[in-house]
């Protein structure tokens, strides 16, 4: 479409009464012989009595010339704008259009101003269509085609796109107000999606996004997760492929989480916080529908666990007097970042009696101790124990804070604790199967290996209670490291 000619252009529509107010201004611009085109945004035969309205019904050219308002009259000279008025006030088109009709007097009979009506171009879900549609905008998804009386969110279970819950089904318009959540092209591709390795591009994640319920502020917590996710040492393949109970568990660190609303606080791995809930559901879906990582398929999970819907939470920095888990791993102070970790099941740990450090120490270190099987600890050449998250409450954390116990002295007690004799880990040994060779009863084996214990706050105020979250087998050759990104925003 042409741009506007030089002259004077009014978009009006029907559905207005300021615009059906102006039909006679209009009617009197026409005849003193302005060089005035009206442009009708919804009935190409309104305003009755002028000729040759021009047909804006597809809005393209309210949305090129940025209409939010009807009646719009502007002024276009050399090629371009050079005034405009909004609405109906009498001075204002007077003096707009003196340059053409030099004291010409506009609606003696209308009141001295009046307020227009919104712009069609501006209606819910009208701005991204018509960025689409009429904009640079490059999406490349297959648009799937569907029926008047289809069911869209029957067709995205049949199409195998959901992980049994309904999905939002994503339009381009949504897709499009998602991507506009990131600065980063639609095209990029962070990385090949495990197991059928498929190249992944930001608008495919988007996608996924839009399909969980996210909202586009949580686009770039979702990259971040899905691009640790694809770190070698992550192992998603091997995380998929195993029998294990474990999915990844997103830890979100820095002011990103406050921004989108995250819960760090009471019920913080549990429902009804929209940021927690679809994060980590994106993340399953990308894995899902790019990837090809499905229950039944590839996903060999024995039992699985809910986490596998999603499972994803903040850790409550403000509130901790321990370094972040982000900090920890090597984000600077400030930043933003997601953690995964290859995590099964919640453990609750209660000790309502502790008020020593010590004795809270040796609580935990007992419920680490049945990570796994308690007899199962990092035997080299033997076996190996997965990694773990505990995730400890404020009042827990208080026993240490008084104490003046870090972070570091923390895990340092617990790893002493958690150091094994092999005569405790035998198999037979109290009357169960399970266990190592008689050969190494003689040593003592770390129950973790050296980093794969991970401390984070979370939860309410009230309780004394922690959680343990065990993790899937961890070494340098098999199983999965935890991983850390920064959030791009």
């Amino acid at each position: 479409m042409s741009e506007l000619s030089d002259g004077l252009a009014v978009f009006v529509k029907r559905d207005c009464p300021t615009c059906v107010q102006v039909v006679p201004v209009l009617a009197e611009m026409r005849a003193a012989g302005l060089p005035l085109v009206v442009y009708s945004q919804d009935d190409p035969g309104f305003p009755e009595g002028l000729d040759s309205v021009a047909d804006d019904t597809s809005l393209e050219r309210s949305w090129r010339h940025g209409i939010e308002i009807v009646p719009t009259l502007l002024r276009i000279g050399g090629g371009r704008e050079t005034g405009r008025c909004v609405g109906w006030e009498r001075r204002e088109w007077e003096d707009l259009v003196a340059l053409e009709g030099p004291g010409l007097k506009l609606g003696s009979d209308l009141p001295e101003a009046r307020p227009g009506c919104g712009s069609r171009s501006v209606e819910p879900g009208m701005a991204e269509r018509l960025e689409i549609e009429f904009g640079d905008v490059a999406i490349a998804s297959r648009p799937i085609p569907v029926g008047a009386y289809d069911d869209e969110v029957e067709i995205c279970y049949e199409r195998g796109w959901s992980d049994g819950l309904p999905v939002v089904p994503p339009t381009r318009e949504r897709v499009f107000r998602m991507l506009q959540g990131t600065g980063r092209s639609a095209g990029e591709v962070i990385g090949a999606v495990p197991p059928n390795l498929v190249p992944c591009s930001v608008e495919k994640v988007a996608v996924n996004a839009v399909m969980a319920g996210c909202k586009p502020e949580y686009l770039p917590l979702v990259l971040a997760a899905v691009e640790a996710a694809l770190l070698d040492e992550f192992c998603m393949h091997g995380l998929l492929c195993t029998t294990w109970f474990a999915g990844p568990v997103v830890i979100v660190n820095g002011p990103v989480a406050g921004r989108v609303g995250m819960n760090s606080q009471g019920n913080a791995l549990g429902q009804g916080n929209r940021a927690n809930a679809t994060i980590g559901r994106a993340l399953q879906l990308v894995i899902r529908n790019v990837g090809g990582g499905r229950p039944g398929e590839i996903d060999r999970s024995a039992l699985g666990n809910p986490g596998k819907y999603t499972f994803c939470f903040a850790e409550d920095e403000a509130g901790s007097c321990w370094e972040s888990l982000a900090v920890e791993r090597g984000i600077a102070p400030g930043a933003s970042a997601v953690t995964l970790f290859a995590g099964d099941g919640v453990q609750p740990i209660l000790d309502q009696k502790s008020r020593t450090p010590e004795s809270l120490a040796r609580t935990l270190a007992a419920g680490l101790r049945a990570v796994g099987h308690p007899k199962l600890a990092t035997v080299p050449g033997v076996s190996l124990s997965g990694d773990a998250l505990v995730v400890i409450t404020p009042e827990h954390q208080r026993v240490f804070a008084d104490a003046g116990w870090s972070k570091q002295r923390l895990q340092n007690e617990l790893e002493t604790l958690l150091t094994i004799p092999g005569s405790e880990l035998v198999a037979g040994v109290g009357g169960i199967a399970e266990g190592i060779p008689e050969s190494f009863a003689a040593g003592s084996y770390p129950k973790f290996r050296p980093g794969g214990l991970l401390l984070v706050r979370a939860g309410g105020g009230a309780g004394m209670f922690s959680a343990i979250i065990s993790g899937w087998v961890a070494s340098g050759e098999m199983g999965s490291i935890p991983a850390t990104k920064e959030v791009t925003e």
